[in-house]
């Protein structure tokens, strides 16, 4: 059973730095695709960054490409998301996901999640 949680949220200033984590079960985050994507209030869900499966391919989105680093330590079993220089429109809730079933390539629909950890970044 594919199982992903998402850690590591907090408050924090804008300019400021976090790094979230997803812990993966039930798969090896080095075979296949995982994604992180956020939702703030009110607001539709958006893909903010994903990691292919075996060789490291990186996507991001416009809104966070130069600030958000997305990699992966495969001993761990994990996947992490740098955000840098923080924003105040950088608060949501962020999610890891995979694709359903599971894909090898980015980009990946939001078909595996598990619990979300909120960002919030004042200003």
């Amino acid at each position: 059973e594919v199982q992903l949680q998402a850690s590591g949220g907090g408050s924090v200033q804008a300019g400021g730095s976090l790094r979230l984590s997803c812990a993966a079960s039930g798969f090896s985050v080095d075979d296949w695709a995982i994604g992180w994507f956020r939702q703030a209030p009110g607001k539709e869900r958006e893909g903010v960054s994903c990691i292919s499966g075996g060789v490291e391919s990186t996507d991001y989105a416009d809104s966070v490409k130069g600030r958000f680093t997305i990699s992966r330590d495969n001993a761990k079993n994990t996947v992490y998301l740098e955000m840098n220089n923080l924003r105040p429109e950088d608060t949501a809730t962020y999610y890891c996901a995979t694709d359903f079933p599971l894909t090898y390539y980015c980009p990946v629909k939001f078909g595996n999640w598990g619990r979300g950890t909120l960002v919030t970044v004042s200003s």
